[in-house]
This record gives structure tokens, sequence and C-alpha cells, in this order.
């Protein structure tokens, strides 16, 4: 049982990874079968599998459909950043009263990183790690949990994007901004350029579509 739960995991993972970056795209459908058979699994795993990424709403399934990418249309895009504005505000919120020096040092490696990052990927890891680091210290697990689904969903509107109308290295001004006002101890500023800069991913996304 156990080594079927490890199989799941590393079959969802691999999986999760390709809807994220686009490798599959929103509708594609996932066929027991064929990953049993890609993954060397039997079908037990591969169903453990569907459940897990169906959880983190990368998959849904639908009778006579079978298990598909989950869509990425408009009414997704406004309601993931309708929920990450609200959510990662929260936790910032309550995150900010305990950041230290330490924590600003990380926001701010964050930052650095993505600043210098070449690659798509590379600047989308940055951008994960810059996000958790404003909110980590609100050690509010069920929070953290909810919103580290919410920025896997949002990575996969950042490289549709990223397909749609190509990027470039970059600096990120909205981060810098946060910073500022994080280091400022201005917390009203820092929550409404965050709700801010949430909501522009959703205007670009829409844009790009």
């Amino acid at each position: 049982m156990i080594e079927n739960r490890t199989t799941a995991g590393r079959i969802a993972e691999s999986i999760g990874e390709r809807i994220i970056n686009g490798a599959l795209q929103p509708d594609s459908p996932l066929r027991q079968d064929h990953v049993a058979r890609e993954f060397n699994s039997s079908h037990v795993p591969v169903r453990e599998a569907f459940r897990q990424l169906e959880a983190q709403h990368l998959v849904v399934s639908a009778p006579r459909r079978g298990v598909r990418v989950a869509p990425l249309d408009a009414n997704s895009v406004k309601e993931i950043a309708e929920m990450r504005a609200a959510l990662e505000v929260v936790a910032l919120r309550n995150a900010a009263p305990k950041l230290s020096s330490v924590h600003l040092a990380r926001i701010e490696l964050a930052l650095i990183e993505g600043d210098s990052a070449q690659t798509i990927e590379d600047f989308e890891m940055a951008n994960r790690a810059f996000h958790y680091a404003l909110v980590a210290p609100c050690a509010m697990p069920r929070l953290l949990a909810s919103l580290d689904e919410l920025q896997l969903a949002n990575s996969r509107l950042v490289f549709a994007m990223a397909r749609t109308a190509g990027w470039r290295p970059r600096s990120n001004q909205d981060h810098r901004l946060i910073l500022q006002a994080l280091r400022s101890r201005n917390l009203d500023q820092a929550c409404n350029l965050l709700a801010r800069h949430i909501q522009s991913i959703e205007r670009l996304a829409l844009q790009t579509s």
C-alpha cells in the first residue's frame, strides 16, 4: 500500500508538472492505461494519482468523458485571481507582524533571483518563492495549503501567457514595491500592492487568451 501511494505521488507530480508548464493542454484526455504503461505501474496508483490531481484542480473527471486536463478559461482565470488576491492578503496581514530581517532577506533573495532569471522556468520558480516567503510566517497551515494550490494554478497562467505573448528577462517592479512597503512597515500599502499585482495577472491572462 505504501509503495502504491509512493508511485501515485510520483505519477501525480510528473503529470502535474506537464499540466502546469503547458505540455499537457487544457481538455487533453488522460488515459489510465497509457499512464500506467508509461510509469510501468498498475492501474491502482494511476487512479490515486488522478484523485490527487483532481484535488489540486489540475484535472477533471466526468462520466463518459473520463479524466481530462482542467480548463483554463476566463471563469477559471477570474476565480484563481480573486481567490489568490483575497487569501494572500489575509496571509500577509497575519505574517507581517512576524517578519524578521531574516524573512525580509529571503523575500529579497527571491526578488533578485526573479530579476536575474533568464528562462520562464527560472522566473516562475523565483516568483513562487517570493510569494511563499511573503506569507510563510503567518503559520496558518490550512491557509498556506490553499495558497500553494492557487499558486500552482497561477503558474499555469504564467506559462500560458509566455507561450502566447512570449517572455523576456525583466525586473518585477511590483515585487520591489511590495518589499519596500514591508521594510517601511506600511502594511496597508503592501497589501494593496499585493492585491493589485495578483489582479494584474488576471487582466494580462484574459488579454492574451
